[in-house]
């Protein structure tokens, strides 16, 4: 017990109070902890499945790091993103395409050698 200086009585030992917080304040930081790892660890494995889109997968790579996709198509990061998201170099070059004419209000006419991955 513990002596209370404004009432001049006693009150009941805070410590054995305060202790009890801790555990269950360190498990739930615990539990944040592995649900934002297994979070990350799903956008990974969105950011490099065949299931998304190019589009997708630029979206999510921007996402995690905070970037955009650069305009300019032989911007170094260009392969970077193109890397991590494991897309072809061109295939990131067409959703830059994409993204221009969306901004300038035209059709995105992608050209390609491949008449399966034509827009």
């Amino acid at each position: 017990m513990a002596f209370d200086p404004l009432t001049g009585g006693r009150y009941r030992d805070q410590t054995a109070a305060s202790d009890n917080w801790l555990p269950d304040h360190r498990a739930r930081i615990a539990q944040e902890e592995s649900e934002r790892l297994e979070r990350k660890q799903q956008e990974l494995l969105q950011q490099t499945s065949g299931r998304s889109t190019p589009a997708e997968r630029i979206r999510i790579w921007e996402r995690r790091h905070g970037l955009t996709l650069p305009r300019d198509a032989n911007h170094r990061i260009v392969n970077i993103i193109a890397h991590q998201t494991e897309l072809a170099v061109d295939q990131v070059r067409e959703e830059q395409q994409r993204r221009l004419a969306r901004i300038n209000g035209e059709a995105a006419v992608v050209v390609t050698d491949d008449p399966d991955r034509a827009a």
